[in-house]
């Protein structure tokens, strides 16, 4: 009879851990399932490719972090949101299950990999965009008119898909709301100004720069908080 308690336990213990692993993570899903949980629930989506690769093709409402690439990878995830459900994809599925397990490893409760990634989100006839190859640049000579438009212009190079420039987005409106008529802000895409950046020598998104009458006074990549925002305009 105790061998019987005993096996017993031990077979509901593992269907417990099992359920409880099954709740963390879905593992893969197939493009019907993914598409429906796009539409459905509030997820954050992530393209776990190059920037080129994205640029080429990708799934609408797509934030982007190179898992090649692990110092930017590390640097975007970090300002996900743990206990909102992450669903990832590359190109066949291999590189975002490997991202998916680094994430579950971080703290994320809930992480799904598209199985086949794009490619078979393609097969399956279901909707991609692209960036638009002729899309205007910004010359240099033209920011630097632009940067003189008033007294204080601040340069915002962020991108709809860098997940810290959405972080960062509740911060601009609060900033501008309160501060708009001292400081003019310059949005400009970090995915489409690539010359422009590499000339002002931006390497990472966000990037903001601060111009007094149309010289460049401050300088920083990354987050920052309202307050710091507001000590640069006093």
């Amino acid at each position: 009879m105790r061998l019987l308690y005993q096996s017993v336990f031990l077979v509901f213990l593992s269907l417990t851990i099992s359920c409880n692993n099954t709740a963390q993570t879905k593992g893969s899903v197939g493009p019907e399932e993914y598409e429906i949980a796009l539409k459905q629930n509030k997820v954050q989506l992530l393209d776990t490719r190059t920037a080129g690769e994205y640029r080429a093709s990708h799934i609408e409402g797509a934030l982007q972090a190179d898992w090649l690439n692990v110092e930017e990878f590390a640097s975007r995830t970090a300002h996900l949101d743990k206990s909102k459900p992450v669903y990832v994809y590359c190109q066949s599925g291999a590189r975002a299950a490997e991202a998916a397990n680094y994430l579950r490893e971080k703290g994320f409760k809930e992480v799904v990999n598209l199985k086949g990634g794009m490619s078979a989100w393609r097969r399956a006839g279901k909707p991609a965009v692209a960036n638009d190859p002729a899309k205007k640049q910004t010359s240099y000579q033209e920011f630097d008119a632009l940067t003189k438009t008033a007294s204080l212009v601040l340069v915002d190079f962020g991108a709809e898909w860098c997940p810290p420039c959405k972080k960062m987005e509740p911060v601009l409106n609060a900033f501008m709301l309160e501060q708009g008529s001292k400081v003019k802000l310059l949005k400009l895409d970090g995915g489409n100004e690539i010359a422009l950046m590499q000339s002002l020598k931006v390497e990472a998104l966000p990037t903001f720069i601060l111009y007094n009458n149309g010289k460049e006074t401050k300088r920083l990549q990354g987050v920052m908080t309202k307050e710091e925002l507001d000590a640069w305009v006093k």
